[in-house]
């Protein structure tokens, strides 16, 4: 190429074209060449200059772009740089050792001038040295005092040039001076560190063990770096929800004992203080028990109000007590010995592991003429239901051995009319996805502990007298089997 036609250079660049060694200049802005000489050339097997800068380098590969930044920032101040560049003119490798710098043309612009000499290497050392270039580990290699005498295109990418110090790439400040103290030691070590890099803060795998420089001889420390922050933040988030999972759990159980432990004593309280309050006490003894009826119903409302407000805020809302519950309509209040169809009083199995319980509902039922038995827990429950003719269960929720909603489920799998019997489940336990729990497993309503007589009564004469027995037994209509909640 023509002298006339050639960027503006000064009559420096012009005398390398005389030398034997390959010269030439490449711009990283432009991705394309610049200047080279004829040994230049015939490295790049170019016939001409003008082929040669027609060339696009601009599909680089990003170890290779991240390469030509380094030299870049590393040369900007007229420092020189020596490394070992592979090129692949035409495809065929050649691999020089090159001295780099920045050359300022003549309108201030910076280029990198390489002044190289081909170097005889052996195919298993070049694919050596590729691999080092392209892989995405981090791999630097650091003198004993730890300052840093080469980063491979991964690590400059991540921290930049090398004249930071190690101990800056940590957050932990000190992790850095621990690595080289261990590799000193004679020690292999491995650690995950978080990192300060220029994508953020990282997550890195990191192993540190000592080498020896090959290229001065001495000791040093050769860093190896993986990129975890994926696998991190997904067993962090993984973490964050089993913990919240656990604290959802707890809170629950919390509120679900809490509810149990406290209202059952007060159903007996209100419960046996209500039926004191009919039964003809003298006045005295008749306001006693009134007194104690409504400190018990003030009660119960700070108990509801505590457990309400506790549930409030990562939970379902706790379902109203004494009041109709989620698909539930409310019932008048018939007599309940009345509702048999024919058949005499009604017969109530009560299912309720505690005691008192058992003899609340029992003397409840008994005053308006129902017949109540009971079983002390599920198990009991569910073979009771099996052998017995019952118009209504009322089946307690948390109880040994079997608890409620598994009895409930173990009689509508008897089928026939023992399995469809209504059943009622009575219970403390009244949040939204709890009484929810209740209807899928088949029962048909709730009443709330402390029990409303008023409300169990009405709910009792409904089930027991709704013709559950003739949908059952195929005598009704659909509609009329629906109308019966059957």
């Amino acid at each position: 190429m023509s002298a006339d036609v050639r960027p503006d250079m000064s009559s420096v660049v012009r005398g390398w074209d005389r030398l034997r060694r390959p010269v030439w200049m490449f711009d990283p802005a432009s991705s394309r060449g610049v200047y080279a000489n004829a040994a230049a050339l015939t490295l790049w097997g170019a016939e001409t200059l003008d082929e040669l800068l027609a060339r696009d380098f601009s599909n680089l590969s990003p170890a290779v772009k991240a390469r030509t930044n380094r030299l870049r920032d590393a040369t900007a101040g007229g420092e020189e740089v020596q490394e070992r560049w592979t090129f692949y003119p035409n495809g065929r490798p050649v691999t020089v050792q090159a001295t780099i710098s920045t050359f300022r043309m003549d309108d201030g612009h910076g280029v990198l001038l390489f002044e190289a000499a081909p170097l005889d290497v052996g195919a298993e050392e070049r694919r050596a040295v590729e691999a080092l270039r392209h892989t995405s580990t981090l791999i630097t290699l650091l003198d004993e005092a730890g300052a840093i005498l080469f980063s491979n295109p991964a690590a400059y990418a991540a921290y930049g040039p090398g004249e930071a110090t190690l101990g800056a790439r940590f957050v932990d400040r000190d992790r850095g001076a621990w690595f080289l103290a261990q590799v000193r030691g004679g020690q292999a070590v491995s650690r995950l560190c978080e990192v300060e890099t220029a994508a953020g803060r990282r997550w890195h795998d990191i192993d540190a063990r000592p080498v020896t420089d090959p290229v001065t001889g001495a000791s040093g420390t050769l860093l190896n770096e993986q990129d975890v922050t994926a696998r991190v933040e997904a067993e962090v988030a993984q973490a964050t929800a089993e913990q919240k999972a656990a604290m959802a759990e707890a809170r629950q159980k919390f509120l679900t004992d809490m509810s149990h432990e406290l209202r059952t004593p007060l159903n007996a309280v209100i419960g046996f203080s209500g039926l004191l309050a009919g039964a003809g006490l003298p006045p005295a003894q008749g306001e006693q028990v009134q007194t104690i009826h409504e400190a018990g119903q003030r009660l119960l409302t700070v108990v509801n109000q505590m457990i309400d407000l506790s549930e409030q805020g990562d939970g379902p809302a706790a379902a109203p007590t004494a009041s109709p519950e989620a698909g539930v309509a409310a019932i008048p209040t018939p007599d309940p010995a009345d509702e048999a169809g024919g058949r005499g009083p009604l017969r109530v199995l009560c299912v309720d592991d505690n005691q008192t319980n058992r003899m609340l509902m029992t003397a409840m039922l008994a005053a308006q003429g129902v017949v109540c038995e009971t079983a002390d827990d599920g198990a009991l429950g569910l073979a009771a239901a099996a052998a017995g003719d019952w118009d209504v269960v009322l089946m307690d929720i948390q109880m040994p051995v079997m608890d409620g909603v598994e009895s409930a489920r173990g009689i509508r799998a008897l089928g026939g009319e023992v399995g469809a019997v209504p059943i009622i489940a009575v219970t403390a336990n009244t949040l939204a996805d709890q009484v929810q729990s209740y209807l899928e497993a088949g029962m048909d309503d709730l009443v709330a502990k402390p029990v409303n007589m008023a409300e169990l009564l009405g709910k009792v004469a409904y089930w027991g007298g709704c013709g559950w027995r003739e949908a059952a037994s195929g005598g009704l209509s659909d509609a009329d089997r629906s109308h019966a909640g059957g």
